[in-house]
């Protein structure tokens, strides 16, 4: 294979210095137009193309963001469900090649990861992504943050003491929940008012009385939600449910268990409120196949505005959280603390509005 050209190579055929070089690639305003073309015309004669990462290293940044995201596509359905902020469970639901797999169409991490993306493409930054699949995270996680500038990862990917470790040596994002971490930075929504908010709904337009929250609280997000949805019933002076409806096997998984167990007791609630767009479809697919009707027998209501819900039928009603605004915003965290090193950690949250839909007895806007 024949060397590569480099600078000092395109400087020597176009007749300037290799500081005149680097400015026509780097700061092209720096250069005059002939200047400039005479360089790029000696590149392209040469086959030329700048290195990002030399470029990086001599100015001590990669240019290169890191995320670590969900791998639940790959992985196993013998692996327990991932407990956290509105993400996956790690079993198929069913066939992967059925239509009904809901799974086919962009999810919560589908739609943050996009806003990663986005934003760094706008920035002028390369992404590096990272999954927790079969690989060990640690190592993963390692070998990402050694080639990056800064990173974002979702919820409980990470051990505590191992991001710790990265966050002292470069910036860190976790987006979705706020840990008890301050070296960490972190991008949240407002899962308290936006559930609180599509529970009063319920109570005060629906004159439902007997609610119940549908989900794992395990995760910070969850917890959250089921606070917000606790303070709306308690401010109805309706019955608080000490806890949510769940499954130890995740309640995607174990949706049809969960339905008939409540069939059996005949303890069906007038609406489920779920912590997840996810939960609540897989509920609504577990109701339809033992003839219970939504809304006509029971409300469903859902939290994230993921794709599929707006195509099913009935439409799904949720709170809608701004996804790839949240990825873009972690990525404009990463960046700025870069800028000043010396500021402090960062949270910021960001709004929600509540889409009111067919699922919970609305007529779509």
């Amino acid at each position: 294979m024949a060397k590569a050209p480099t600078v000092y190579d395109v400087a020597e055929r176009a007749g300037v210095s290799i500081a005149t070089v680097s400015f026509a690639f780097r700061r092209p305003e720096k250069v005059k137009e002939s200047t400039r073309e005479l360089v790029l015309t000696a590149a392209r004669e040469l086959g030329y193309v700048p290195s990002a990462s030399a470029r990086g290293l001599a100015h001590g940044r990669t240019r290169a963001l890191g995320l670590l995201a969900f791998e639940y596509l790959l992985e196993s359905a013998d692996q327990p469900a991932n407990s956290g902020a509105s993400q996956p469970d790690s079993a198929p639901l069913v066939d992967p090649d059925s239509d009904e797999d809901f799974r086919h169409f962009p999810l919560y991490v589908d739609e943050v990861q996009r806003g990663v993306e986005l934003e760094c493409w706008r920035r002028g930054y390369a992404l590096m992504v990272g999954g927790r699949g079969h690989a060990n995270t640690e190592t993963v996680l390692a070998d990402i943050a050694g080639r990056v500038d800064g990173l974002a990862i979702f919820p409980n990917t990470v051990p505590a003491e191992v991001l710790r470790r990265i966050a002292w040596r470069i910036p860190v994002v976790e987006m979705s929940c706020k840990s008890d971490q301050d070296e960490i930075n972190h991008v949240t929504v407002d899962n308290v008012g936006g559930m609180r908010a599509l529970t009063e709904h319920l109570i005060v337009e629906h004159r439902l009385r007997n609610l119940a929250f549908v989900g794992d609280t395990a995760g910070s997000d969850q917890a959250e939600r089921f606070q917000g949805f606790r303070a709306a019933v308690r401010a109805a002076g309706l019955r608080i449910p000490r806890k949510a409806i769940a499954h130890p096997g995740g309640v995607i998984r174990y949706a049809d268990v969960i339905v008939g167990d409540l069939l059996a007791r005949r303890a069906l609630p007038e609406a489920f409120v779920c912590a997840t767009d996810q939960e609540a479809l897989a509920l609504m697919d577990a109701l339809a196949r033992v003839g219970v009707r939504v809304p006509g027998d029971v409300a469903v209501t859902g939290f994230d505005g993921i794709a599929a819900g707006r195509i099913v039928r009935p439409i799904l009603t949720t709170v809608r959280q701004p996804m790839e605004l949240m990825g873009r915003a972690a990525v404009d965290i990463l960046i700025d603390q870069l800028d000043r090193p010396d500021q402090p950690p960062v949270s910021r949250q960001l709004p929600v509005r509540i889409a009111l839909q067919e699922s919970c007895g609305c007529q779509p806007k």
